[in-house]
This record gives structure tokens, sequence and C-alpha cells, in this order.
């Protein structure tokens, strides 16, 4: 995939300019408030558009669990990954979005649908307290692996440590999601709309540690990656139908596995 595939990526700007108090709001409304009917209105929005356009369709949502912690870990390629990781899933997810996003008038939207900010290159600690925060009081919480978005189409080399330190000081299980095909999204402008498949893996979950070496962080990051590579990489090869059906076949092994030990001697 090349950069001249993806249409209308604007340069990206790193670092926000603003101090770290022009935020505090916004976290303090993430911490104390749920997210309302805005979250609902967005998601039905783009739920239809995700279908219609994009004939989105997921692969084991059921993984997510319906209740308690969890931390959602996609791939990012395209700002519509936020919509199409919570089109499949009745739980209000509470996304980390790059400060820059929150300008007026769309700064009121995310702040009721439950997002809060994050600055990126400025170790905001901020940002982890709000994750950790609905983390303890049983949220769902959505945070990119990759930090930010793929610039090439590409899943990037390496995760960031970010998601290695939010799942070891939370013991939050950790949903590794493959959004294979939105990163030619854009491309509705030409009037291309791509088949975007949505694949959740296993929760995978790890042992709790108050102060995580960054070494350790990176360690956890990549292993949460590897996960989300491999499923990409087989809806790469097999396709959504390749990889619907060999979920089901896996399914029924195990029905037919658990039958079987619970059967009398």
């Amino acid at each position: 995939m090349t950069d001249e595939k993806l249409s209308g990526l604007k340069e990206q700007v790193y670092r926000d300019p603003r101090p770290k108090e022009y935020f505090d709001r916004f976290h303090e409304r993430a911490r104390t408030r749920e997210p309302d009917y805005v979250y609902e209105l967005v998601r039905t929005l783009t739920t239809i558009w995700g279908y219609t356009a994009f004939r989105a369709r997921a692969i084991g949502a059921d993984n997510v669990p319906a209740s308690g912690s969890v931390i959602i870990a996609p791939n990012h390629f395209s700002f519509m990954d936020h919509f199409l990781c919570g089109m499949f899933v009745r739980r209000r997810i509470r996304f980390m979005a790059k400060s820059q996003l929150f300008t007026p008038p769309m700064q009121w939207i995310y702040t009721h649908g439950g997002v809060f900010p994050v600055r990126r290159g400025a170790r905001d600690e901020d940002a982890f307290l709000t994750a950790e925060g609905i983390l303890e009081n049983g949220g769902c919480i959505a945070m990119y692996p990759e930090a930010g978005r793929s610039r090439t189409g590409k899943l990037a080399d390496q995760a960031k440590p970010g998601i290695g330190r939010l799942a070891l000081t939370s013991g939050a299980p950790v949903v590794p999601v493959a959004i294979f095909g939105s990163h030619r999204v854009r491309n509705w402008k030409k009037l291309q709309f791509p088949k975007v498949t949505v694949q959740y893996g296993e929760p995978v979950a790890f042992p709790v540690e108050a102060d995580p070496s960054r070494e350790r962080q990176q360690e956890v990051a990549d292993e949460i990656f590897a996960r989300i590579k491999e499923l990409h990489a087989g809806l790469e090869q097999h396709g959504r139908r390749g990889i619907a059906q060999r979920v089901r076949d896996q399914q029924r092994a195990l029905r037919r596995s658990k039958r079987g030990s619970a059967a009398p001697a």
C-alpha cells in the first residue's frame, strides 16, 4: 500500500501548544460523568454509515466482556476506526483522543460522548489517571497500541508502551482488535467504498504491577500488538468469510469438547 492510495490525509501536527490546564475540565468530566445521549446518537448515525457505505461486519464481538473493566486495543488506520470499533459493542466505549481534536464546536460532542484528551509527546499523566479511573469503576476503554494513525496503510513495526502500562497498572483484560480495510475509508470521496471487517480477539490479562518498568510496559505492549498483527494477517490472507468460518468451526469444536467432558463416565 503506497501513500498515494491513502486519500485526503492531512499533515500531522504532533504537539499541542496549549497548556495542561486547558484540558483539566475535559478530564474532570470524563472522570465524574458517563457518556450521555450524544454517544448513542453518534453511534446510531455512524453505524448506519458503516453498514451501508463500507459493508462493515464483525467477527467475535462477544469476546468483549458485557460488564466489568476492559481495554479494547485496535489497530489504527482511519478516523472511522473509533466508530467501527464501537459499532458492534453494546457497551459505551471511552476513547482517548489526541488533544488537537478538542476545539469548538467538536469538543462538546467529544466530551458528551465520553472522549477524553491525551497530549501526545508530553508524558500526559492526566490521560492515564482518567483511563485508570474509568477502568477502576468497571468501564470500557479503547486505546490504540500504535498511539497514532498509520500514514502508510500498514501496521506499525512496534507498539508504543502506553497500552502495556495501562494493562499492567489496571489489571483489566485486553481485547485485541483487527480493523481490516479502513485504510481506504477516505476513498469514499472518489466514490470508492472498501469492505471493512472488525475482528475482536480473545481477551488477555496480565498480573497487576503498580510501577512497571518501561521495558516491562513495552514487553506487554508488544505481546498485545502481536495478537493484533496475527488477527490482521489472518483477515488479509483468508478474508472475512474464511476467518468467520474458522471461528465457527472452533466454537463448534469447543462445544463438542465441553459436552464430551460433561458426559458421565
